[in-house]
């Protein structure tokens, strides 16, 4: 099914469900995927950003919930195929570049073109792939690729934070954390919803 053409469409409809089922059991760990939305947007309204970086595009859920919030969006999938789905679900829509490659190499490289602030959407769930051999430092090189350049108003919304915890090589969040403060300690670092928030103090 995840191969036929309707597919991300049927993802789309199943998040209100989701929401209201995430709801009913009190709000356990995992967010569904409406309140991530919401928090993109809502990040982006506060803090004024009009560019989103996605690592991990997926089936394309973020880019086309939220893109009509932004006036310029990058999604880096590793995946090909999912890459090249991608590419033709948005090639209408000249706001939308979906970008292929290992986003521990295509994200320092697209910080070179950002001029101004912008909203990354990072994913946290890397622990959990095989192909990319969960590599315990791939996260911190995005990380401080982004706080380190020399636009410094950069929000950074890290998805799937529960992966944070230790196993797989990962780095707990109280690890990450203390790396990000001591490095950066003009940031301020939460984590809120299985999302971990990092603006400026």
């Amino acid at each position: 099914m995840q191969r036929m053409p309707f597919y991300g469409a049927y993802k789309s409809l199943s998040h209100y469900p989701d929401y209201w089922y995430w709801k009913l059991r009190r709000n356990p760990v995992r967010s569904p995927h409406l309140l991530k939305q919401r928090a993109v947007i809502d990040y982006a309204r506060k803090f004024g950003l009009r560019t989103l970086v996605e690592t991990g595009t997926y089936y394309g859920e973020m880019v086309a919930a939220v893109k009509n919030h932004f006036e310029r969006v990058y999604s880096i999938e590793y995946d090909p195929a999912l890459a090249q789905r991608a590419v033709g679900r948005f090639e209408r829509d000249p706001r939308v570049k979906i970008l292929e490659g290992d986003s521990a190499v295509v994200l320092p490289e697209l910080l070179k073109s950002l001029a101004a602030p912008a909203l990354f959407w990072l994913d946290a769930g890397y622990w959990g792939w095989d192909q990319l051999h969960r590599d315990p430092e791939r996260l911190s090189v995005e990380v401080e690729s982004v706080l380190s350049h020399p636009v410094k108003n950069h929000v950074i919304l890290m998805d799937d934070a529960r992966m944070l915890n230790g196993q797989n090589g990962a780095l707990t969040f109280a690890e990450f954390q203390s790396r990000v403060a001591a490095r950066f300690p003009d940031r301020a670092i939460e984590l809120r919803h299985d999302i971990v928030r990092i603006t400026c103090r």
